[in-house]
């Protein structure tokens, strides 16, 4: 896979991470995309979209477990919607980042400290 905006990025230097760890590289361009739309910057916004998305590919290529890779590409859908049509609010594209996080445990406490307790 040859990826446009993450040149030096492979599929095996990617599978090195942790699932937790690619869930918050993902998580990191959604939230620039709601950064860009406050600044009402909808093409800036697109290529956080474009970028997420080619983290996301190669975090789906990589999954083995059946129910992790069906949730996976719930989101990637989601997120595919969210893409085609006009772009979402801040809110709504707050709501994926959210949906994103609850794909994995780990991140989603690392974000939600207080949640945890």
């Amino acid at each position: 896979m040859e990826l446009k905006y993450h040149k030096t990025l492979t599929q095996e230097k990617w599978s090195q991470y942790s699932f937790s760890r690619q869930i918050l590289m993902i998580a990191n361009e959604l939230k620039r995309v709601g950064n860009w739309l406050e600044k009402d910057d909808r093409d800036e916004a697109r290529l956080c979209y474009d970028r997420a998305f080619e983290l996301l590919f190669l975090t789906v290529s990589l999954v083995k477990e059946s129910n992790k890779l069906r949730e996976l590409l719930r989101f990637k859908e989601a997120c595919a919607g969210f893409y085609a049509s006009n772009f979402p609010t801040i809110k709504r594209n707050s709501a994926l980042l959210e949906v994103l996080l609850t794909l994995d445990k780990d991140s989603f406490v690392l974000l939600h400290p207080a949640g945890n307790a």
